[in-house]
């Protein structure tokens, strides 16, 4: 142990260098992993919200259910006839609307029956109402872009006037603030031609996008889709429905990959030609009648002092980082998250040092005894 210190203080200089490639590489994938996770809430926290378990499309929608499933009535009624669970309709779809106060705003409208379980809760102001059809819930998120309880809300190209009723937690679809209407109402918003005179007479078809399913028993639903020409998804499995959901992930899990594997390359490498210049040193200490267990110990100490202290240092560097971003990007970052995080990157660098265990145990006392004479 004093040795490994004594060393440090010696090479301070190589060592803090080292120390702050290590503080660099942690924060960095700390910074990687907080916008995953920021990113993945912005894209699917209002699915994530939905009290449901499963999510039921047409079958002819393979990719981008929200966009292109369409179910009717007769879906929904054979699966409320043969499903032992509960279910109801939903409508999810991308708008873009105009306040009576001139705020400009884009929204994920979800359109649920009022008094369903998908019915939001809210925060302030009034729920749904069956018999409010222009009435809307807005998330907290809207309401940080100038949205308010009591405002009108007008659907731009289409002319649909939504009065806000009420306000709702934070939560968004596809980077796009989260709100909520009547089924009808969406269905308005979803079927009705942008331009189209408010006088012309349009048929609304009665369709909607999935089926959400309540179902405490977690049974499967293969045969009543197979029947019912339905595809049937676990609401996790349904978040890669969502926009950029999947390609987002991937994107920032590989790069969080590739940092995991140059960590233990950077600390292996620094460590093996830290390893070769002291090896006379080593060949003294094993001369002197230090122990191979001793002198791994020793180097063992020396890595873990780095990375340890290095890694936490970055985990606090990315932690400032998150504050510092605050709301104005989609950035989460947990304290069980970093911690995770931070644990397997002391944990990689750590395995990158036992390139250099191999040298620490094959020194050679006789050098210092004049072998090579």
């Amino acid at each position: 142990m004093f040795l490994a210190l004594l060393e440090l203080r010696a090479a301070r200089g190589r060592f803090l260098l080292m120390g702050s490639v290590v503080v660099l590489v942690a924060a960095l994938v700390g910074i990687v992993s907080g916008f995953t996770t920021g990113l993945g809430d912005d894209t699917v926290s209002a699915l994530r919200r939905l009290p449901a378990s499963h999510l039921v499309f047409s079958s002819d929608a393979r990719s981008d259910q929200f966009a292109r499933s369409l179910l009717d009535d007769r879906a929904a009624a054979a699966w409320r006839q043969e499903a032992d669970a509960d279910t109801t309709p939903l409508g999810v779809s991308i708008t873009r609307g105009t306040t009576d106060r001139g705020a400009e705003v884009d929204l994920a409208a979800f359109g649920v029956e009022p008094g369903s379980f998908l019915a939001p809760s809210v925060t302030a102001g009034r729920g749904l109402d069956r018999t409010a059809a222009d009435g809307i819930v807005i998330s907290a998120k809207l309401a940080d872009e100038g949205v308010r309880v009591g405002d009108t809300l007008v659907v731009d190209r289409l002319g649909i006037r939504l009065h806000v009723t009420g306000l709702t937690d934070r939560s968004s679809y596809g980077h796009v603030p989260a709100a909520y209407v009547p089924l009808t109402t969406w269905q308005r918003i979803r079927f009705s031609t942008p331009g189209a005179p408010a006088s012309a007479t349009v048929t609304i078809p009665d369709q909607f996008s999935a089926l959400a399913v309540r179902d405490s028993g977690g049974g499967s639903f293969a045969a009543l889709d197979q029947r019912l020409s339905t595809t049937t998804l676990t609401k996790e499995k349904a978040y890669e429905a969502a926009p950029g959901y999947t390609g987002e992930r991937v994107t920032m899990n590989s790069i969080q990959v590739f940092l995991y594997l140059i960590a233990p390359l950077v600390v292996g490498a620094f460590f093996a030609v830290w390893t070769v210049q002291r090896r006379p040193e080593l060949a003294l200490l094993r001369a002197l009648g230090a122990s191979r267990r001793r002198l791994l110990a020793h180097t063992v100490l020396q890595a873990a002092l780095v990375v340890v202290l290095g890694t936490a240092a970055g985990a606090v560097l990315a932690a400032a980082v998150g504050l510092l971003v605050g709301e104005q990007v989609p950035f989460s970052l947990p304290a069980a998250t970093l911690a995770v995080t931070m644990c397997t990157v002391a944990a990689v660098g750590l395995a990158g040092t036992a390139l250099t265990l191999r040298r620490v145990t094959t020194a050679d006392p006789l050098t210092m005894l004049g072998a090579n004479r």
